[in-house]
């Protein structure tokens, strides 16, 4: 393409005004469709591609979602979340699927620093943001003044009620994967997550594996509740540590798929048959799941589907202009594997 080539250069060559060139290029209805014809035909000739951000500029939209992860630990980036959990790829694969589809593109970001988030928002010009996981209250009030689109995935504070928002069943998936292992005969079943105290959702785990245990009168007891990091590492370290300390548990309700599948390469490790001296069964069913030996028993939260979902929500108020809230929970499903099995079958 000829470096000089603007819009001036293809309104002389088409014998209109630049105004005429602008709004073809923006899709502006107010062009015949024979003059149409001829702007788009000289410019292929000129492999002439209009700058996005003169048409942000002309008609107000950038095109961009902006997309933000959960940043927990000190040394987290949205780079090394794609590195170390499936989930975030897959969820973020089906929501670029669907925006790019109508033309948008994502743009990607983790929040480190409270009041900072507003500004990259507005500094970016972001037609809409979606939010996956909890942040402090005053991230919401940020998002709340600037008036766009805006998605929460797997959110559940009150202040959720203010924007769309995107859920699983946590607590009834987790019951469903506890009652799984009473249903084969665990008594002594363990219980592994994140913080219960400051995350939602694994809090919500929890109490579906604790309504499980109440209702078949199993005891819970602190030496069967177990906190680490929601990574592969975490899975290591914890599954080491407790075949050091010989526990007594046949079973465990691990509420994350890639904890489990670290915990199950410990033990395997270690020569610790899985399921034959520990059941082990995860929640997420990322694709992993279903790639190791034995694979993994797991409840499907069908993360695909909440991204779809949550990209569905923010184009429509997009597309419409318009700023509604609506509230969507996927229920789960137990995916039975190779990794639990009847206790002393």
């Amino acid at each position: 393409m000829n470096k000089k080539t603007n819009i001036a250069e293809i309104a002389r060559l088409a014998g209109v005004s630049t105004a005429t060139v602008s709004y073809v290029i923006n899709d502006v209805g107010k062009v015949s469709e024979k003059t149409k014809i001829r702007i788009r035909e000289i410019m292929a000739e000129l492999d002439y591609i209009p700058s996005i951000n003169a048409r942000s500029l002309s008609n107000g939209q950038t095109k961009l979602i902006g997309v933000t992860l959960p940043l927990i630990a000190p040394s987290d980036t949205t780079g090394t979340l794609l590195e170390t959990n499936p989930f975030f790829s897959e969820y973020l694969g089906e929501i670029h699927k669907v925006i790019s589809s109508y033309g948008y593109d994502i743009l990607l970001s983790g929040i480190q620093v409270k009041g900072k988030y507003k500004n990259w928002i507005k500094s970016r010009g972001l037609d809409g943001i979606i939010l996956l996981g909890s942040y402090p209250p005053d991230i919401y009030e940020e998002v709340k003044t600037l008036n766009i689109p805006t998605v929460l995935t797997d959110v559940y504070e009150s202040y959720a009620n203010d924007f769309h928002s995107v859920n699983t069943d946590d607590a009834e998936g987790a019951y469903l994967a506890t009652k799984h292992l009473i249903n084969l005969g665990h008594k002594k079943i363990g219980f592994v997550g994140g913080s219960i105290k400051e995350s939602p959702i694994h809090n919500n785990r929890y109490l579906g594996y604790g309504k499980a245990m109440l209702e078949a009168n199993l005891k819970i007891n602190n030496d069967c509740i177990f906190e680490t990091l929601t990574t592969f590492e975490g899975g290591l370290s914890l599954a080491s540590r407790l075949m050091r300390e010989k526990t007594e548990l046949t079973a465990l309700f691990v509420d994350a798929d890639i904890v489990a599948l670290g915990m199950m390469k410990a033990c395997q490790d270690a020569g610790r048959k899985i399921p034959d001296e520990l059941s082990i069964v995860g929640f997420d069913d990322i694709q992993a799941a279903s790639f190791t030996s034995p694979g993994l028993t797991t409840i499907r939260q069908f993360i695909s589907k909440k991204g779809e979902i949550a990209a569905n929500l923010i184009m429509k108020d997009i597309l419409a202009n318009t700023r509604t809230t609506e509230s969507k929970v996927v229920k789960s499903r137990l995916i039975v594997r190779g990794s639990t099995k009847p206790l002393n079958e």
